[in-house]
């Protein structure tokens, strides 16, 4: 569970009280509306400049390295997280707390990438994959881990329409709760409730579809 106290960031997000318990949660907006930084707050790449933001009890702020055990953070571009050379090194890099020995992470490393029918790729460097196939691979990255919480920025921006419905299946299938900041508005209109935001507010939650049309009206100047 991931609760906002009040929680602002001095010139991009103002003071915001949310708690977010559902499984699949969308937050929508305009570029530069201030939902990545809501985002970012969940597992501590932000920290608020007033008010709390606390997962599963945990204060981000005070037990960041805490909470970035629980939650995992899957970027736009993946290649703010793939960093080792070959696919197998960089899936047994996230390992590393979970399995000392390196032969127990290659072991967890490979059952990830076949997990997702990646196993083909394990020995392939990361700069030789399709753009499609950088963000599955940094999407199991993260996974390998089985965080409590998936936090996904726009994970399909960067790709085509084929390989943005396999992110968005595969992180609309997992068990964990997961949010979603994106402007695939199909994607959004999938999750369970749905957070509008503009201009640093959140001008809406609700029930996912409805937050979807909220949002075109909107962006076609229905709603000011």
């Amino acid at each position: 569970m991931i609760e906002f106290a009040a929680a602002a960031v001095e010139g991009r997000l103002a003071p915001t009280t949310l708690r977010l318990d559902d499984h699949l949660t969308a937050v929508i907006g305009s570029n530069g509306s201030g939902k990545s930084t809501l985002a970012r707050l969940i597992n501590g790449l932000i920290d608020p400049t007033s008010g709390t933001v606390t997962v599963n009890g945990i204060d981000t702020r005070r037990h960041g390295a805490r909470v970035r055990r629980q939650v995992g953070f899957v970027f736009t571009d993946p290649a703010a997280q793939l960093v080792m050379p070959t696919v197998i090194e960089d899936i047994s890099l996230s390992l590393r707390r979970q399995h000392r020995a390196k032969s127990a992470r290659t072991e967890a490393a490979l059952a990830a990438l076949d997990r997702f029918e990646l196993s083909h790729l394990a020995q392939r460097s990361v700069h030789a994959l399709s753009g499609g196939q950088r963000q599955m691979v940094a999407l199991a990255s993260v996974l390998a881990t089985d965080p409590q919480i998936v936090v996904a920025d726009e994970p399909t921006t960067l790709l085509d329409l084929r390989n943005a419905r396999r992110v968005g299946d595969v992180l609309c299938g997992l068990s964990q709760q997961v949010v979603i900041v994106t402007h695939d508005l199909d994607l959004a209109a999938r999750c369970d409730r749905a957070l509008v935001v503009e201009s640093g507010s959140v001008v809406y939650d609700g029930q996912a579809q409805e937050a979807v049309g909220y949002y075109r009206g909107l962006v076609v100047g229905d709603r000011a």
